[in-house]
């Protein structure tokens, strides 16, 4: 695996700590609910507060801006992913001109020091303005707007770490060069990767921690991802590293921080929850009915993590969560798409160097034009019309530069479809989409590697397809390139291997909890002809039965041909029997290209999402 070079561990000057400190951590093993409010441009919503300690001396306060899940949204998200509550949100210019103002608020007020914090998946799963250049866009675009620093995130690793480190440090892609014309310079501001490690060596792939200090009191950010990345990254671009438990980790770099005189320290995690309150709308400043992984990773946190700027549920919140103490600490996540920023805010003892207090809000990054009534001016597609009084021109800038390069293959209208071809999952836990999906996967490979059956993943599909025009400016029913590629944005390999019946039976097994390791249930999506039945109530390995191909029941002891994306054929999402397979055969191109090529030969109607069956 390559590693960071010298010039790259610049970003070493964020690590205010003792040399020593570094040797030592290496050497350790691991072992409010609120009804919703009208929000007024600038004012954010009700906070949520914890109370740590009594303060025995002197004070000293500092802003925490956090936001998650930019996932490469230099525009604001389109559709219902770029509404909060009814208000259009999000895009790279505006998210920039919020954190400034947020900042200037807070330092009016007297607040001498603000951080941006970012809980991971800056990257990946990103639209095609960014994900065209390999993400580097949306590296440039955080550079802008200030980020102090991050976490990784799971889709960090979905071009492997080696890609991660070109994220960090800089340097043209391997194979596509320079695209822009011009070099990328990486990450001004540090990713953390406490959790992940060598397995040469047991050391971090990056800083496993960084180091503020406001008035002279020092506060330890320690960032990770969640344990479970290995089970929804493709497995080929992290087979040298490790990725260990949260709280074990957490509370290692805790001990180590203690022995170093750091008693207030920020968990910035990529692992969330979710607040739940019907009816709609929730307050983004919330914590009603919260539940998610976040809630046990924080019952067993070192109560010195004061504070856990969270994300990957790509849900708001704001909460105070009991630690290992039984205190609350401040638990916060900012949705996703840049559409909200968590201001915290953070009083510390200078004697002490603990929290006092710690406060949370949830800001509605804007973008939207407001008529007098209140409601936010259309145009005549019907999409939000955008505020360029908002928009930040060192941002724009960046972004307009990557519009233009990207708008010609963006643009291109690649195809056709009969009506809005969606992701709602039927009874079965079938999509329109994905059937359309694993019918454009097998077209690809039938001639040129005899595939007979295609498989496709659920998280792999990002969007719908809707018939309306977009504004692209193509005619109702035409798809773009651009519309393609949200729908499959990782640039997976499309793959063809052999299977006995028998392994496809297990491969179909594996959709549930508790078969030969899988811990979470899924539903893949498959071609036309290939049928079967399934009963959740079955006992584990004993779900699946009536499978047939063409009308034919399968042969447990005849081989078949199965297309999948590479993702799978890893063993990503825990099929492990689709790494089984033989005499593997590799596409041309990826499998935005399978659909783009199905598409092209429309118009193609929505899926009927009848394949599969469910019985009990």
């Amino acid at each position: 695996m390559a590693q960071p070079s010298a010039r790259g561990w610049r970003i070493a000057q964020h690590l205010a700590v003792p040399a020593l400190a570094v040797a030592v951590v290496a050497l350790l093993p691991l072992a409010k609910t609120g009804a919703t409010q009208t929000q007024d441009r600038w004012t954010p919503l009700t906070p949520a507060k914890v109370s740590f300690a009594t303060k025995t001396g002197p004070t000293t306060t500092a802003q925490l801006l956090g936001f998650n899940d930019f996932h490469g949204n230099i525009d604001p998200p389109t559709g219902s992913g770029g509404l909060i509550n009814g208000i259009p949100a999000g895009g790279s210019e505006y998210l920039s001109t919020y954190l400034t103002k947020l900042r200037d608020d807070a330092k009016k007020a007297g607040v001498k020091y603000s951080d941006t914090v970012v809980a991971g998946d800056n990257i990946g799963a990103s639209p095609l303005v960014s994900a065209a250049f390999h993400d580097e866009p949306a590296i440039e675009v955080l550079n802008a707007m200030g980020v102090d620093l991050a976490s990784v995130g799971n889709h960090e690793f979905d071009e492997g770490v080696t890609e991660l480190y070109r994220m960090q440090f800089g340097g043209c892609h391997p194979t596509d060069g320079c695209q822009d014309g011009d070099g990328f310079a990486g990450a001004k501001f540090p990713y953390l990767a406490a959790n992940v490690t060598q397995k040469s060596n047991g050391l971090p792939i990056l800083l496993p921690f960084t180091i503020r200090f406001y008035d002279g009191v020092p506060v330890a950010f320690v960032g990770m991802t969640l344990e479970g990345t290995p089970g929804i990254v493709n497995p080929a671009g992290i087979k040298n590293v490790d990725f260990h438990d949260e709280v074990e980790t957490a509370n290692k770099y805790a001990t180590i921080l203690n022995w170093l005189g750091i008693k207030s320290m920020v968990l910035v995690i990529h692992e969330g929850g979710a607040q739940s309150s019907p009816p709609a709308p929730l307050d983004p400043s919330g914590c009603a009915n919260f539940a998610g992984p976040i809630t046990d990773i924080t019952k067993g946190l070192n109560p010195a993590y004061g504070v856990v700027v969270s994300g990957h549920t790509h849900r708001f919140y704001s909460c105070e969560l009991p630690n290992s103490s039984g205190q609350n600490s401040l638990v916060t996540s900012a949705g996703t798409a840049g559409t909200l920023i968590s201001d915290i805010r953070v009083t510390l003892d200078k004697k002490t160097r603990k929290f006092v207090d710690a406060s949370a809000t949830n800001v509605i990054v804007e973008n939207g034009v407001k008529n007098a009534d209140g409601t936010y001016q259309r145009d005549a597609a019907g999409n939000p019309v955008r505020n360029p009084a908002l928009v930040d021109p060192k941002v724009k800038k960046i972004a307009d530069k990557y519009r233009v390069a990207v708008a010609p293959l963006a643009n291109k209208v690649v195809g056709s479809i009969t009506a809005d071809i969606t992701t709602t999952q039927v009874a079965s836990g079938e999509t329109p989409l994905g059937d359309v999906i694993a019918d454009a996967q097998l077209a690809y490979t039938k001639a040129s590697a005899g595939a007979q059956i295609a498989f496709m993943n659920p998280g792999g599909i990002r969007a719908s397809l809707t018939y309306a025009n977009s504004p692209g400016g193509e005619a109702p029913g035409q798809v773009t390139y651009g519309e393609a590629f949200t729908v499959q944005p990782f640039n997976n390999l499309v793959v063809t291997q052999s299977f006995t019946g028998a392994q496809i039976k297990d491969v179909l097994e594996q959709q549930f909890v508790g078969f030969q390791g899988q811990t979470v249930q899924r539903f893949l999506q498959v071609s036309a002809g290939f049928t079967y039945t399934y009963s959740a109530s079955a006992p584990v390995g004993s779900k699946v039965s009536d499978i047939k191909l063409n009308g034919v029941a399968l042969d447990p002891a005849a081989s078949y041909k199965v297309t999948t994306n590479d993702f799978l054929a890893n063993g990503g999402d825990g099929f492990l029997n689709l790494a089984k397979g033989t005499g593997r055969v590799t596409a041309p191109g990826f499998d935005v290209d399978a659909l783009t090529a199905y598409l092209g030969t429309g118009p193609i109607a929505p899926g009927p999402a009848d394949r599969y069956t469910k019985i009990a």
